[in-house]
């Protein structure tokens, strides 16, 4: 491990587009270099928002040599907004003993639950002394900077058994993705559904049908200035209705139809010539993210049509074998998206509140699979025999 130096960059700009991808691939469309670059230099991951650049670099440094064997995201926050893993109790209990649970540390996709590699090794390289190592530079930096904990969001199973053996305690928690068990149409995904769920489905695709809405899909590439400007509206849309602004700005979006245009769909649903509403996917080699949606005006059964059932029809016609549409949503379960497990990681600085912590994710887990069992009873398919 002596030969391992971790430094910390403000910037992923100063890490560079060919070694993170290098390090990182570009198959997932929100850990590769153009997304998080895209959300740097558009202004909505810095230091103002609350998602401060702090980067980890790798390098394996001897006399003969010195190159970059890892790469992870890493960010200063200094709230819990866009995270989708919820740590406000955490928060609250910290702020009711006088002490400042910000800034802390956290690994993820900004504003992205999806999960994913979280650390990227060099092929060849041992994960093992790579991750020990980052650690120690964490808890480090954690201590010149007061950071209250680190937080590792959304990585893979493999990555998060990993992350628990180095020390962080796991939590776990349900989505709901929908799997594409080889159908030739939508017809045939609907044909191994119960009958009365097959007709609640039809029923809410003729209402949209019925109010003569149609859609389009449009590739990232396509994609032009002006839909780009009426998606915006659209998606800060779906926030305002909260009383909230939506995280990513018009910029964002524009930047990344210029940096990745190939990992973008959009499907717009229209109406007398006019885009009412509209869903931007992302996609990788064998999964389709929905992402983003809003609308102009609501429509009984819009929002299903056009991030469900048209993100299905999309996935079966491209031999997508997954659909993953987000955090949240029990009413995901009837339209055929099945219970998964996702993960986290987490080191609390402070040895009290992280064996109180430890207790309650303990507790939390057992819910968690009580619930996710719960809802798998629950999926319309028909019944095997």
């Amino acid at each position: 491990m002596k030969d391992l130096a971790v430094s910390f960059v403000e910037s992923i700009a100063d890490i560079g587009a060919d070694t993170w991808n290098a390090l990182a691939g570009t198959d997932n469309p929100f850990t590769r270099y153009e997304f998080l670059w895209s959300l740097e230099y558009t202004g909505c991951t810095t230091r103002k928002t609350g998602w401060q650049p702090h980067h980890v670099l790798v390098r394996r440094v001897t006399p003969s040599l010195d190159e970059p064997v890892a790469v992870m995201p890493l960010y200063l926050k200094s709230n819990s907004w866009g995270e989708y893993v919820f740590d406000w109790s955490w928060a609250n209990a910290y702020e009711g003993h006088g002490l400042s649970y910000y800034p802390k540390f956290v690994t993820s996709a900004p504003f992205t639950p999806s999960y994913g590699k979280r650390l990227f090794i060099r092929d060849g390289e041992a994960q093992e002394p790579i991750l020990s190592r980052i650690k120690d530079a964490i808890l480090e930096r954690a201590d010149f900077v007061q950071a209250s904990s680190w937080h590792v969001l959304f990585p893979t199973e493999e990555q998060h058994t990993a992350f628990t053996g180095a020390g962080l305690l796991p939590r776990i928690a349900c989505q709901f993705h929908w799997y594409n068990r080889g159908y030739d149409s939508f017809a045939d995904f609907l044909a191994n559904l119960s009958s009365r769920k097959r007709k609640n489905l039809n029923k809410e695709r003729s209402r949209v049908a019925e109010a003569g809405i149609t859609f389009r899909r449009v590739e990232g590439a396509d994609i032009s200035d002006t839909l780009w400007n009426e998606f915006y509206v659209f998606y800060q849309s779906t926030y305002m209705m909260r009383g909230m602004q939506g995280y990513l700005s018009r910029g964002f979006f524009k930047q990344l139809g210029s940096a990745m245009p190939e990992q973008l769909v959009m499907i717009c649903a229209e109406l007398e010539g006019n885009t009412i509403a509209a869903a931007l996917y992302f996609k990788s080699g064998d999964t389709l993210y929905g992402r983003y949606w809003g609308s102009a005006q609501d429509y009984q059964f819009l929002h299903f049509e056009t991030c469900f059932y048209q993100g299905q029809d999309y996935a079966i016609e491209h031999g997508y074998r997954r659909i993953d549409p987000g955090a949240q949503g029990e009413h995901k379960i009837q339209r055929g998206f099945e219970p998964i497990l996702t993960y986290s990681n987490h080191w609390i600085a402070n040895p009290a509140f992280s064996d109180a912590i430890a207790d309650f994710l303990r507790e939390e887990a057992q819910h968690i699979k009580r619930y996710r069992e719960q809802a798998e009873s629950l999926l319309p398919y028909r019944k095997q025999t």
